[in-house]
């Protein structure tokens, strides 16, 4: 009999490594060790690459014919309206994960990316607004995707409310988890916005079929979403530090007060 043969590709092996880091980072001891070495790493690495995009963006990308200098503006509103959006799918994978697996860290991960999703989608809307005034005549319209990335910023706000309004970690953490699967239909909504209904917003500029921006601003907006990418990773794992020894402060406080109860 035959054995049938192994599939060793790339993104196999990939999949594998990724898999076996998150089964080694299951543990909150080892997350802790790994994540204070890796992290000023991590912060030269946005700091530098920001510093890089910054000027180009600013002193080197070409303004727009019809735009103007408010073309500018695109630097920071495409990142961070992409990283609110991956930040949210993220969340849901992440609340999958504590759903599903019990993952020890999923509702932290969970957690801890909130408060920053939110603002990168706060700040996507304000400078879509910004951006819109000269283009549209107003700050605000109705649009399908505006309004779509207002209801990605309610959910954010609405998660963050679960976690504040219920005590207990694991019904919170299970409530939150509820709502970020089903709020993540949102998502794709998001993305196909202007293709399935009549858009004020500009369609993407880059797609499969082709690249539709120019080399001297499609690479200083790609460092910038490199960069603000790094950020989130910095400030994430920041945060997730700060809630694993909040819980761990917690945990000793309830055994004290168990231990002089008796």
């Amino acid at each position: 009999m035959e054995n049938t043969p192994t599939i060793n590709s790339p993104l196999t092996r990939l999949l594998a490594k990724l898999n076996a880091l998150i089964e080694y980072l299951a543990n909150p001891t080892r997350f802790m060790r790994f994540s204070r070495k890796i992290l000023p790493w991590l912060m030269a690495a946005s700091a530098l690459v920001l510093m890089y995009g910054f000027y180009h963006a600013w002193f080197k990308a070409p303004f727009d014919y019809q735009q103007g200098h408010t073309v500018k503006i695109m630097f920071i509103h495409v990142p961070m309206a992409s990283l609110g959006m991956m930040i949210y799918a993220l969340i849901a994978v992440a609340s999958i994960g504590s759903l599903i697996w019990r993952h020890p860290l999923a509702d932290v991960a969970a957690k801890a990316a909130l408060p920053i999703g939110a603002v990168f989608t706060f700040l996507a809307l304000v400078t879509g607004s910004l951006w819109g005034k000269p283009m549209w005549g107003t700050y605000w319209v109705w649009d399908a995707r505006l309004t779509s990335m207002l209801v990605l910023l309610f959910l954010y706000l609405g998660l963050m409310a679960i976690w504040e309004a219920i005590d207990d970690h694991s019904r919170a953490g299970r409530a939150a988890a509820i709502l970020a699967v089903v709020g993540a239909i949102n998502l794709p909504i998001i993305k196909f916005s202007v293709v399935w209904w009549n858009s004020l917003h500009q369609p993407a500029s880059i797609k499969p079929s082709g690249i539709t921006i120019h080399a001297d601003i499609l690479t200083p907006l790609l460092v910038m979403w490199l960069g603000f990418t790094l950020l989130f990773i910095v400030l994430h794992l920041k945060a997730m530090r700060a809630e694993v020894l909040r819980r761990k402060v917690e945990a000793m406080q309830l055994r004290r007060v168990e231990r002089a109860n008796r």
